[in-house]
């Protein structure tokens, strides 16, 4: 009876419960990314030496470990709020198999994300915060955020404006490549300058100014592009892509001027976090642009969505 009672209560439609989820799960996700970044940034990666308890003796950071151990178990206990949030979300829309199979699977792969992220964390610990171990736990991160914010997207249906003209979608998938290049070289940059979470921790040992140009350089690409994609969005006259590539462009001038920022004053703790932040900002409105272009047919029969 309660098993029944349960599965009646689960919704059948994409309902204000199922948003309210995803968008949670969204913030939750990019939450963990801040919080991990001010693990890096205060130097706590190692504020909790080992993996998956604190220490050897205890499950949770001791009074003798600090600061530095209260940071990096706090970003840990981070990491149950994202399961808990991701459950609830993927049984939200178990009932959404058939009519909204997108959701389902979303959901599903999201939720499994968080555990080998998780993981990956775990093993940069073992590894004394590896700097391409610590790049890998950020990618996956952008991953998920990506998926998260394609969930949130999908829910309303008046963000599908249908079949998309060609130049749209070749402006998309240039952009889309240069954002990543640019996501990239920003990690490896990131792992042969200052910020290695731990000062004993080591560096890729690549030439970090090098890296530097390097990276600004699709980042350049990258908004221009993005550019391009409004002007085309505008003559298309597809709304929902142009409002949300005015977004993209204003987060991408915001990461330009932080970056430039950032480089010219020795790299500010807070200036890079802010850096890490707008990144996912910018994964997310990307993943939201490249979603409207898809065919719906709830837009067809639930306009009101």
């Amino acid at each position: 009876m309660t098993k029944q009672r349960f599965w009646g209560w689960l919704p059948t439609d994409v309902s204000h419960s199922v948003r309210v989820a995803g968008w949670v799960n969204l913030a939750v996700n990019i939450a963990i990314v801040v919080t991990g970044g001010a693990v890096r940034l205060t130097a706590s990666g190692l504020g909790c030496p080992t993996w998956p308890t604190c220490t050897a003796e205890s499950l949770v950071n001791t009074p003798e470990m600090g600061i530095h151990g209260i940071i990096e178990f706090a970003n840990r206990v981070l990491t149950f709020v994202l399961v808990v949030v991701a459950l609830a979300t993927f049984v939200l829309v178990i009932r959404l198999l058939r009519s909204r199979p997108p959701l389902f699977w979303l959901a599903l792969i999201v939720g499994l994300g968080i555990p080998v992220q998780a993981v990956i964390g775990g093993i940069s610990v073992l590894v004394q915060l590896n700097p391409y171990v610590v790049g890998l736990h950020f990618v996956v991160s952008a991953a998920i955020v990506a998926l998260c914010s394609i969930f949130v997207s999908l829910m309303y249906a008046r963000t599908a404006e249908g079949p998309s003209p060609r130049y749209l979608w070749v402006s998309l998938a240039f952009l889309i490549v240069f954002q990543s290049i640019t996501i990239v070289l920003g990690i490896l940059t990131t792992g042969s300058g200052p910020h290695a979470g731990d000062a004993d921790a080591p560096r890729n040992g690549l030439n970090s100014e090098f890296l530097q140009h390097a990276h600004s350089i699709p980042a350049y690409v990258a908004l221009g592009l993005t550019v391009l994609t409004l002007l085309l969005s505008r003559f298309a006259r597809r709304r929902r892509l142009m409002f949300l590539a005015i977004w993209l462009l204003v987060a991408n001038c915001l990461q330009v001027i932080v970056g430039i920022t950032q480089s010219r004053l020795g790299l500010p703790p807070l200036l890079v976090g802010t850096h890490m932040f707008l990144a996912c900002v910018v994964v997310a409105l990307i993943a939201g642009v490249a979603s409207t272009l898809r065919s719906s047919r709830e837009s067809r029969v639930s306009p009101q969505n």
